[in-house]
């Protein structure tokens, strides 16, 4: 109840006040929801609904109201304790988000109330109607910004954008190779190259409705769209058709990227930032004497950590959000998910629904 006098107070004095309401809000307290977790393990079975009062923000804090907050594979690692991040318990699930600010400290210099913003530190806990952070760990983003494309810009769109800028120095015309094409990840890389004119090979599983997922992933912008067999029998670098590629993106391992590789010209570069077919990646030593091929390995979280301050991130921040809002970038597929209605969100994460690129996104409204 305290939470809905709360917002109606907050409604009705908006148009009128809103220095004033500011101030209220850092003195009243207020009733949260949160999805909280005590120990590891599987999150149907960990995660609980809890409140919390929130009492008001210091000097240099911002109160956000949550608007939408995803669930990605790596925040069920999370709490399954198979992640390489393992916040201290109790902890709150959820690593991405967006929220509304309502609420502003007396010092804080760059936030309004009324202003959108979303995390910049990893395992901030955004599965929770109110957050209070501090405001140098949040950014904000354009109200005009779609709601999805916002709550998920600070992990797949970062992680395919640093990958195609840090380990290769692309010119256009020249071709990436990249497997799990279809996850979140895979589409917005695709979508970069297009928008950057760098040619795409996109790899996926086949399927039943294989012919779907290729001209979606068109679409998007990919420039050829192969079943890990067909990419077996293909005459595309071949014939020359299309150059080598000069990099390879890999999320699956096993076969899979040593079929990468075997793609790859003389020199070129395989990135790997995930392992969904949990088979180890495999280097032929021919691969490395003969061809030079360069195995690497990338965690968004370790280059967010070790760039937090830097301008190389605000910039590739300020340029994905021009590409969102001037349309070449989009959303993946998504489905709003009620906060109440959160374990069936988890339920279907990990499945092939969740796997396959499908975002459930909680909303708090």
């Amino acid at each position: 109840m305290a939470n809905r006098i709360f917002k109606s107070s907050y409604v009705l004095q908006k148009a009128a006040a809103p220095r004033s309401i500011s101030y209220s809000i850092r003195r009243q307290s207020i009733i949260a929801s949160k999805l909280v977790f005590t120990q590891y393990g599987e999150p149907r079975n960990v995660l609980r609904k809890e409140s919390e009062e929130l009492n008001g923000v210091n000097d240099k804090q911002v109160l956000l109201k949550m608007l939408a907050a995803p669930i990605n594979p790596a925040d069920m690692n999370t709490i399954q304790g198979t992640y390489a991040v393992k916040p201290k318990l109790p902890a709150v699930g959820g690593n991405e988000g967006v929220g509304e600010i309502v609420s502003v400290g007396n010092n804080v210099k760059n936030f309004a109330v009324g202003d959108r913003a979303v995390p910049l530190v990893n395992a901030l806990g955004t599965w929770r109607s109110h957050l209070i952070v501090s405001e140098e760990n949040i950014l904000k983003v354009p109200k005009e910004l779609g709601l999805v494309e916002a709550a998920t810009i600070t992990v797949n769109p970062t992680t395919a954008f640093r990958m195609l800028k840090d380990f290769v120095n692309l010119k256009e015309n020249d071709v990436v190779i990249q497997n799990g094409a279809n996850s979140t990840c895979g589409q917005y890389a695709i979508q970069l190259c297009k928008a950057w004119g760098i040619k795409s090979v996109n790899i996926v599983r086949n399927r039943q409705t294989i012919n779907d997922l290729k001209l979606y992933l068109k679409e998007l912008g990919a420039d050829h769209v192969l079943t890990e067999e067909e990419l077996r029998q293909t005459d595309l670098f071949r014939s020359k058709k299309l150059p080598k590629p000069k990099l390879a993106l890999n999320c699956v391992g096993g076969k899979s990227a040593t079929e990468l590789m075997r793609q790859l010209e003389t020199g070129g570069v395989i990135v790997t930032y995930g392992g969904m077919s949990r088979e180890p990646v495999t280097v032929a030593t021919s691969a490395l004497i003969f061809k030079d091929i360069r195995i690497v390995g990338y965690w968004m979280t370790r280059w967010s950590n070790e760039n937090a301050k830097s301008p190389a991130r605000f910039n590739m921040y300020d340029e994905l959000i021009d590409l969102m809002r001037n349309g070449k970038l989009r959303a993946p597929v998504f489905e709003f998910v009620r906060f109440d209605n959160f374990k069936n969100a988890l339920e279907n994460t990990l499945t092939a629904k969740g796997m396959a690129g499908k975002k459930y996104i909680l909303q708090f409204e």
